[in-house]
């Protein structure tokens, strides 16, 4: 394979506290750290282990979003990306937005595969990699838990996991194949790679240069926080327990 694509997205860092917004308008980001979607790091550390294996020439590292973005970028480069891509855009992005970008670039630097996080922790949607998948026309696998390549014979097999268990598939390549948990363990990015990113090269776009526009078609009306959970108590016998289950909790 000559190129891997792979997304990696800026998200709240996972040990963050979430806050929402006083105005309920949103989550609040301010000062809050930022870090690489998790998912994301598997389908990268995937990437660079093809390389590793020479089973790919290059791998580049694509992120969507405003400046501060770069900061991901550079660690998906300190990680082992050879180049990054940040298509720069302050515009709040979804799903189908991220995916139409994304496809462009597939059209132009047309790699064997793109892998992707099978969801980000912050919409938590599961949905980019599969509008990528339709709007390319290629095949795909989500929720991988094993990829192995066939550069020769142009093809994928990937074990992924469903309710069932694991269902393994062949595709043909070029396809879009997206991480679960269980893929592999992301690397740590060292200090001397960190240092060696610096010098890698990252272009610069705008979705405008790709041909693309990203309406916003959701209106987000309003964010709670979840409800507090009320404490347990303790019930004197079994039917008391029966009693509460069925005329307070209503589950029997």
């Amino acid at each position: 394979m000559k190129r891997v694509l792979v997304a990696v997205k800026r998200v709240v860092d996972y040990n963050a506290r979430i806050r929402v917004k006083a105005d309920k308008s949103g989550i609040d980001v301010a000062n809050v750290k930022m870090s690489m979607n998790p998912f994301c790091e598997i389908a990268l550390e995937e990437a660079v282990r093809l390389k590793e294996k020479k089973l790919t020439e290059e791998v580049v590292a694509v992120t969507i979003g405003v400046k501060a973005a770069q900061d991901q970028l550079r660690t998906a480069l300190a990680m082992g990306a050879d180049r990054g891509i940040h298509v720069l855009t302050d515009a709040e992005l979804e799903p189908l937005a991220v995916a139409r970008l994304l496809a462009a670039l597939a059209q132009r630097d047309e790699p064997a595969l793109f892998l992707l996080g099978k969801q980000a922790i912050d919409g938590d949607n599961n949905h980019t990699g599969q509008m990528l998948a339709g709007l390319l026309g290629w095949p795909q696998a989500t929720f991988a838990s094993k990829v192995e390549t066939d550069p020769v014979a142009g093809t994928a097999t990937v074990t992924r996991e469903v309710d069932g268990g694991l269902q393994t598939l062949r595709l043909r390549l070029p396809a879009v194949v997206t991480s679960d948990l269980r893929l592999n363990e992301p690397r740590y990015a060292t200090l001397p790679n960190i240092m060696k990113a610096k010098r890698k090269p990252i272009e610069q776009l705008s979705p405008e240069a790709l041909g693309m526009d990203v309406p916003k078609r959701l209106e987000i009306l309003r964010v709670e926080e979840p409800p507090k959970r009320k404490g347990g108590v303790r019930v004197a016998s079994v039917a008391e327990l029966v009693d509460r289950l069925h005329n307070e909790a209503k589950v029997l």
